[in-house]
This record gives C-alpha cells, sequence and structure tokens, in this order.
C-alpha cells in the first residue's frame, strides 16, 4: 500500500494521531467518485492553460497522467489501495507519482471544497439518469402487464376492505401515476444539481483568471454557481435526490405490499413465480414472497438515509465543515438501494400470474354494488344522505338473508323503498358499475383503455428524455 502525500501539513509541528488520521480519511468511501474527480480535474488542467497558470506541455502532461489514473483504476482493482485521506489526495499521489513535480500544478486556485462539491454533482447527475430508466423500465412492465389483462376485474379496496370493482390495469395505472411522479420529481432535481462550483475555490472564489463558463459548459452543467459560499455547502441537491428516491421507495413499498396481501393463500388473487420466492428450511410446503418483502424491509433504510442528511446539515454554520463528509455513505447506499429495488420490482412484475377463478369468485361477495344502488336512488330524486341510509337497509337485509345485492330480487328491494323500480335490476351488475365510471379518472373500460394509450405515448416520451440528457 502507497503511503499517501498529505494537501497540507505547513503550519503543523507534529503528525497526525495515527487514529485520528484513520477516523479522519474517507478515500474508502470517496474512490467512489474517482471518475468524477479525474473529470474535473481534467476541465480544471485545460481552464488553468487557458489562463496562461499551465504551460501547453504541462497541461498536456496532466491530462494524460489522469486518464492514465483513470485505466489504471478500472483495469487493476491492487492500484486503489492507498492510505490517502480521501479521492482527491489520491489522483494527487498518483498523478505525481506518474508526472512529478507538475501535479502540483494542477490544484493551482482550487480547494477540495469546490471539489467535492462538483464530484457529488456529477455523481448525482448520473444516478438521476440511471434511476429514470430504472423507472422506465418498471412502468413499461406495467403497461404490459395492464395490457396483458385488460378485461380483467378485480374488487377494489378501502381499509382492507372490499369497495367497489375496478379494473386490473386501473389499479396498474394508479402505481404508474406514483412513479411518474418519481420521474418527474428527479427531472426536477436535476436542474437543481446542474449547477458548477469549479472555480468558487474554498470558500470566497478564485483570483486566477480562468473561464468558469467554459469549465461549466464543457462538464455538461447549464449553469455556474452564483455565490462562492453558498456553492461550497450546497448540499441541498443530495437532500433533494434522497427526498425522491425516499418517494420512490415509499411506492415502492406501498406496491410489495398489495403484492404480498394478494399473492396470501386467503386472496390467492396472484401468482408469484418461483423465480422470485424462496422456501422454508422447515415447513415443506412454503413459497414466501421474500422479493416483495426484501422490497418493502429496504424502504426505511432510505427514509432513514433522508432524516440523517437533513439532521447532518440543520445544525452546520455557514460555508463547507468536515460533517459534510458524512453526506457519501447516506448517498451512495441511497442510490443503490433504489437501483436494486426497482430493478427487483420490475422483474417480480414481469412474471406474475393472475388467478382468474379466485378473482372472479371474490367479485361475488362484499357488496362491491351498494354505491350504484345509491346513486340509483340520487338519480330518482332522493337526496344522497337518505340514498345512502336506504342502500345500507337494503345491504344489512342481504346481509342477513346471505344473499348478494345483485341475488336480491325485484320484491324484496321493494319492501325497503318504493323507489327501487323495476329497471334497478340494471344497475346491480358490475358492467354497469364500471361503464358508470367514465369521467378522466375512472375506472369504466373506455377510459382505462384510453389512460393505457396516453401511458404508452408518455413512456416513448419519457425513453426519448432519457437518450437525449445520456
Amino acid at each position: 500500500m502507497v503511503t499517501s502525500l498529505k494537501l497540507w501539513g505547513g503550519r503543523f509541528k507534529k503528525e497526525i494521531d495515527p487514529e485520528f488520521a484513520r477516523f479522519n480519511a474517507s478515500f474508502r468511501v470517496d474512490q467512489r467518485l474517482l471518475r468524477e474527480d479525474i473529470e474535473g480535474s481534467l476541465a480544471y488542467a485545460e481552464a488553468l492553460a487557458a489562463a496562461k497558470v499551465l504551460t501547453p506541455a504541462e497541461a498536456e502532461r496532466i491530462r494524460a497522467g489522469l486518464l492514465r489514473i483513470r485505466e489504471r483504476s478500472l483495469k487493476d482493482p491492487a492500484f486503489l489501495e492507498s492510505n490517502a485521506e480521501d479521492v482527491h489526495s489520491f489522483v494527487e499521489e498518483r498523478l505525481f507519482q506518474s508526472i512529478g513535480r507538475a501535479a502540483f500544478k494542477l490544484h493551482t486556485g482550487r480547494s477540495r471544497n469546490e471539489q467535492v462539491s462538483l464530484d457529488m454533482r456529477l455523481f448525482c447527475r448520473r444516478a438521476i439518469l440511471t434511476a429514470q430508466e430504472a423507472l422506465i423500465n418498471l412502468a413499461e412492465v406495467l403497461i404490459e402487464l395492464a395490457r396483458k389483462h385488460e378485461s380483467v376485474v378485480i374488487p377494489g379496496y378501502t381499509h382492507l376492505q372490499k369497495a367497489q370493482p375496478i379494473l386490473f390495469p386501473h389499479y396498474l395505472l394508479a402505481y404508474y401515476e406514483m412513479f411518474k411522479r418519481d420521474f418527474d420529481r428527479l427531472t426536477d432535481c436535476a436542474r437543481r444539481v446542474n449547477v458548477s462550483p469549479l472555480g468558487c475555490g474554498a470558500i470566497a472564489g478564485t483570483s486566477y483568471p480562468i473561464d468558469r463558463r467554459r469549465m461549466a459548459h464543457g462538464l455538461g452543467f447549464s449553469h455556474v454557481a452564483l455565490n462562492s459560499l453558498d456553492a461550497v455547502s450546497d448540499r441541498d441537491f443530495v437532500a433533494e435526490l434522497i427526498f425522491a428516491a425516499s418517494l420512490t421507495m415509499v411506492h415502492l413499498s406501498r406496491l410489495a405490499e398489495d403484492l404480498i396481501i394478494y399473492s396470501t393463500s386467503e386472496f390467492a388473487y396472484i401468482i408469484l413465480s418461483d423465480a422470485v420466492s424462496t422456501g422454508s428450511s422447515l415447513m415443506p410446503q412454503k413459497k414466501n414472497p421474500d422479493s416483495l418483502e426484501l422490497i418493502r424491509g429496504k424502504c426505511p433504510r432510505v427514509l432513514g438515509h433522508l432524516l440523517a442528511i437533513l439532521t447532518l446539515l440543520k445544525g452546520l454554520p455557514t460555508s463547507y465543515n468536515k460533517d459534510m463528509q458524512e453526506d457519501k455513505e447516506a448517498l451512495f447506499n441511497t442510490v443503490d438501494t433504489v437501483q436494486d429495488t426497482l430493478t427487483i420490482m420490475t422483474i417480480v412484475l414481469r412474471h406474475i400470474d393472475l388467478n382468474l377463478e379466485r378473482i372472479a369468485e371474490s367479485l361475488k361477495g362484499g357488496y362491491l354494488l351498494a354505491t350504484d344502488l345509491a346513486d340509483y336512488l340520487v338519480k330518482k330524486g332522493l337526496e344522497f344522505r337518505k340514498a345512502h341510509e336506504v342502500v345500507g337497509q337494503v345491504v344489512l337485509y342481504a346481509v342477513e338473508k346471505n344473499k348478494r345485492l345483485e341475488d336480491l330480487t325485484h320484491d324484496e328491494l321493494r319492501s325497503v323503498s318504493n323507489l327501487l323500480g323495476a329497471d334497478v335490476l340494471q344497475v346491480l351488475t358490475i358492467e354497469a358499475s364500471l361503464a358508470a365510471r367514465h369521467l378522466v379518472g375512472g375506472t369504466s373500460r373506455k377510459r382505462v383503455k384510453a389512460m393505457l394509450k396516453r401511458a404508452e405515448k408518455e413512456i416513448a416520451g419519457f425513453k426519448r428524455l432519457a437518450i437525449k440528457k445520456s
């Protein structure tokens, strides 16, 4: 292991305590930013050359040395073994070993405060694109599953009690809307990520005549930070990305919870693939939904990272503080967890099957058409609150007679209210209930078909946007 060069030390008389050196170092974690750190250093070297701080020969040696570091790091894991304090120290250390003292000129006018902010922004920008691609894949599978079972009706639930009949695609489209919002949140977050802090120095800016906008443009940033003090201390974009990821995880957890319930023997609406299930070490009959339980179980981890980053930031005085070193583990683990979870949920949905017989049988119970009966009475002139009471009496009668609403005779219905005419039997069907919900957002077959078509068009647009950004 190579002994690291330090980026500081002239004003110190004593060597750093070894235990504190270990405690202070972050290279074990932030070496993940090596790609971004080299990318930023390449842009900065070019800017120093344009400002005539570096000679053309020095700039070329630095550029070639940085590219060699990037290549070696990808091919040789042992190359990353170092006592470097952080990723910035590591790059300068390896660059010095490669090109000699010219490496020390690269840090002219530059602070690690701006470097780490730049690295984090570059990392977050890539992480957003990767997460959006995973969301697109998940959305595609959701819509494919909806198309496959476009005609299937399932019981809709509130409070885990049967409520009204809905189309299965209508249920899936609810999650499509959630994941679409997640996609949009990431797009919005990317606007605030896409600001370059390079050239802001440690706190007050730089005295060297480098072209900040040219550097930003070369790195793909839309804007430069307008206040150096804010730029080096801003981690809003990290908190915002973790917040967006937290909501994605909440949506994934809710979907996992639904699917776990629907896969139980008590419901048995869906059949999970063996490919995403496990068994019991004791009970031979078990087929456990571990994929979904892990998706649900990983949600609190990301929520914890959100609380950690917000708590970290809330007590900091203005400008950079070493506390910010702790933001990386929260960010990296959040990004990895969301990516893994989106991938696994996509696999689960791709191989899921429906138990159509069980679903059809379940539609027969729960008095799913009670609201339709109330609507019928309202159309006959009864105020809704009274209609609600009358239908409650009809349901009570059906419960006592152990009958479905659909099985009640006209005479039985009229015994509760004489407003229930012979045409009421036309209302008490699943198809009539679906057809009545034809407004935007409703579960009628025509409306859901239109929403599926709209979703497919939106996904195609998301794909084009992702390709353009990449």
